[in-house]
């Protein structure tokens, strides 16, 4: 059992190992790709991959051939990426707890209020950069096509995502027929394939609530991988331990010299 620590974190950080490197060529293929969403993810990706990969570098030398430098620099890093890793989910749950779609009444779909969002993500989707490659992206992805030839009866029956409820089609309550005021989104619906509703504030909401969705995701797998992460960090520790037991193949902590000064009669045997 005494290195029973050492074995356990050296596996785990070999397969954490291996698994930062499609992690980085993912990452690295999405730079080289045309496709404007995958640019979202690239930065991350790639981040994400290389901190693995040097962690578990560190932890694999440190815990295998009994390096106490590379252990403390395993650890250290490891406590700065549990501290970061909730500090973003918290910062997630901040930024995401507002939102939510609005019922239509006799419809199956909801719809989406740029309001109802926080500030920090209406300003990021408001970005006319940032929103720019957001509406190619959509565009791409050919989301709106797919309900092009519903009849009446389906806008009634189906349910539709929050795209395609922001971006596909004008607000519920738009009526063409009359000259009274109505939701400036009405004015920016046009039937072109290419202008739709996608640049209504309904779309920016709708791609807001697809955000808040997947980041509630994202918060909790973060709670899963804290979890993991917290006891990875403690058998490093034990390894850690180990290790320093292994440099001075006597208990940590306890004075191996007996005798600073040897007596003047001592003789070489």
């Amino acid at each position: 059992m005494y290195r029973l620590s050492n074995t356990v974190i050296g596996f785990l950080n070999l397969f954490t190992l291996l698994a930062s490197i499609p992690i980085i060529g993912a990452g690295l293929w999405m730079a080289r790709s045309s496709t404007t969403c995958e640019s979202f993810l690239q930065t991350p990706l790639l981040v994400v991959g290389f901190v693995i990969l040097i962690i578990s570098l560190a932890g694999f030398i440190g815990a295998c051939f009994h390096v106490g430098c590379a252990l403390w620099v395993y650890l250290a890093v490891m406590l700065l990426l549990i501290g970061a890793l909730i500090g973003f989910t918290v910062f997630g749950f901040v930024v995401t707890a507002a939102g939510g779609g609005t019922p239509v009444a006799g419809r199956m779909y909801r719809e989406y209020h740029l309001e109802a969002y926080s500030g920090w993500l209406r300003k990021r989707v408001q970005d006319p950069r940032y929103w720019g490659t957001i509406r190619s992206c959509i565009l791409g992805s050919r989301t709106c096509a797919k309900i092009v030839l519903w009849t009446p009866f389906d806008y009634l029956t189906k349910d539709m995502t929050p795209i395609q409820s922001g971006c596909c089609k004008p607000p519920t309550s738009c009526n063409y027929g009359t000259t009274a005021m109505q939701e400036k989104d009405c004015y920016h619906w046009n039937n072109a394939e290419t202008v739709l509703c996608y640049d209504c504030e309904s779309c920016k909401a709708g791609v807001l609530e697809n955000i808040r969705r997947d980041w509630h995701k994202l918060s909790v797998l973060n709670i899963i991988m804290v979890i993991i992460l917290i006891g990875i960090y403690s058998i490093g520790c034990c390894a850690f331990q180990n290790t320093r037991r292994a440099e001075s193949d006597y208990p940590y902590g306890r004075n191996r010299i007996s005798k600073v000064r040897p007596r003047w009669d001592y003789r070489w045997v």
